[in-house]
This record gives C-alpha cells, sequence and structure tokens, in this order.
C-alpha cells in the first residue's frame, strides 16, 4: 500500500533531512510538510496523511498540542521526533510510543519506520488511541520516580523494573540495562537516562557506568581518587576520577 506521510518541524534543514530519508522508502509515493503546529493540525485534518513525523518542540504550538487540537482518536500514527527532552522521552518509552532522537540517523529511521508501518497493518486504530493518551497523560503528570523500563525487542515491548536493574552501560547513544542475567538495549543516551533515575537509587560513577545502589556489595578507592565497585553479582566496576566526591558521599551515610 502506497504511502502519504507528513513531516511537521519548525526547521528546514531537519524537514529537508526527513524528506530525503523518506525518498529511501519504496513504499512512500507522496510527502506532505508543514512548518509549524497550525499548518500540521490543518492538513492533517484535510488530507489525512498514513503517518506522521511530528516534532515536539516547536514554538507556539507544539507536537502535544497539535494532538490536542487534532484528537488522540483521529491522530494517524505517529513518529516523534525530539531533542534531548527528558520528560517527553520518558512519556514515549512509558506508553511504548515510536519516536527519534535528534539528531537522527539513517539506520535508527529505518527501524523506527519499519515498526510504525507494520503498526499500520497489524495494530488496530483502538491500540494506537490508547498508546497517544497514555503518551498525554505521562506527559501531563510526570511520575515522581520511574518505576520500569519499556524496552523495544523486534515487535515486543519488555518491561523491565527499575529495582531489578544492577547497573547501566553506555553504549554509544544507547545505553545497555543490566539485569539479573538478561541485558538490555534501550534507545536513550546516558545522560537522559542519569536524570529520569532517582538519586537515592542509582549512583553514576563513571561517565560510561551507573550502579543500583542497593547492589553494591563492597567498594574500596585505589589512586588517584578512584574506586573499585563490586556488585552482588560479582561485577566489578571502576570510577571515573571526576566522581570520587559522589562515591564518598555515599560511602558517608552509614545507612
Amino acid at each position: 500500500m502506497p504511502l502519504t506521510v507528513l513531516v511537521v518541524d519548525d526547521e528546514p534543514l531537519a524537514r529537508d533531512g526527513m524528506k530525503l530519508l523518506l525518498s529511501h522508502q519504496a513504499r512512500v509515493e507522496s510527502v506532505l510538510s508543514a512548518r509549524n503546529g497550525r499548518e500540521a493540525i490543518a492538513l492533517i485534518q484535510d488530507r489525512k496523511p498514513d503517518l506522521v513525523l511530528l516534532d515536539v518542540q516547536m514554538p507556539r504550538i507544539d507536537g502535544f498540542a497539535v494532538i490536542h487540537a487534532v484528537g488522540a482518536e483521529r491522530m494517524p500514527p505517529v513518529i516523534f521526533v525530539t531533542a534531548h527532552d527528558q520528560y517527553a522521552i520518558r512519556a514515549f518509552e512509558i506508553a511504548a510510543v515510536d519516536y527519534l532522537l535528534k539528531p537522527v540517523t539513517e539506520e535508527r529511521f529505518a527501524l523506527a519506520f519499519t515498526r510504525a508501518t507494520r503498526r499500520l497493518r497489524g495494530v488496530p486504530q483502538e491500540e494506537n488511541t490508547r498508546q497517544v493518551r497514555a503518551m498525554l497523560d505521562a506527559i501531563a503528570n510526570p511520575p515522581k520516580r520511574l518505576e520500569r523500563f519499556a524496552v523495544r525487542s523486534g515487535e515486543r515491548t519488555i518491561f523491565v523494573p527499575v529495582d531489578e536493574v544492577e547497573w547501566i552501560e553506555a553504549s554509544q547513544n544507547y545505553v545497555r540495562l543490566h539485569a539479573s542475567a538478561a541485558t538490555h538495549l534501550l534507545h536513550v543516551p546516558m545522560n537522559t537516562i542519569e536524570t529520569v533515575l532517582d538519586a537515592d537509587r542509582f549512583l553514576r560513577i563513571h561517565r560510561s557506568h551507573i550502579v543500583n545502589v542497593q547492589r553494591i556489595a563492597q567498594l574500596w578507592s585505589i589512586a588517584h581518587g578512584q574506586f573499585v565497585i563490586e556488585l552482588k553479582s560479582g561485577q566489578r566496576l571502576q570510577s571515573g576520577r571526576t566522581y570520587g566526591d559522589r562515591i564518598r558521599r555515599v560511602l558517608a551515610n552509614p545507612f
């Protein structure tokens, strides 16, 4: 089935980049373009595209306001596009909706586009509406504590409780969750993960490592203010030089 796709972004270069990526997709027959939220609302209502690539951060009428104006039940499937907005990303993960982080890579775009087009065939509109409403609710009512991660694995979404995560490892622009004997790749940058985790439960010890404080078995100091942290699983990690003060604050608390 040939697709009509709407690209919504207030930045001309970003729109051109998305159009170029869409030109590599054989199923795309027509590409519409909106420079702002007002144009996006009109095009969605009048042209009814099959898929929308929707920028979150736009002046005056942002991506979420577009959805409110159109109505979640009348929105076509959406791939959200965002910069490193920690609250938006958390909402996307909670609702398990598709999103892309700027700058968008060709590989990541292809994965998101393939997943979205499969959903066009196999997911009822009611499920799309439920996910969009869950995302809007998460944006409006951000949780005080992140309780679980939604990890995409092919067409499945696996929910990993935060307390089961022993440590988190940076993996280029993503992170790898180490939970019991399993590992899960999460498409979120390390700095974003750090901001949404409970600082009382998780401690960043290195630019590439965050540990669950409750999973620390022992630690000892080595040269230059660094530490070796041994987790209950036996995994040992070395802290970075600039993270010594954080670790010493944990050592100062006897409880």
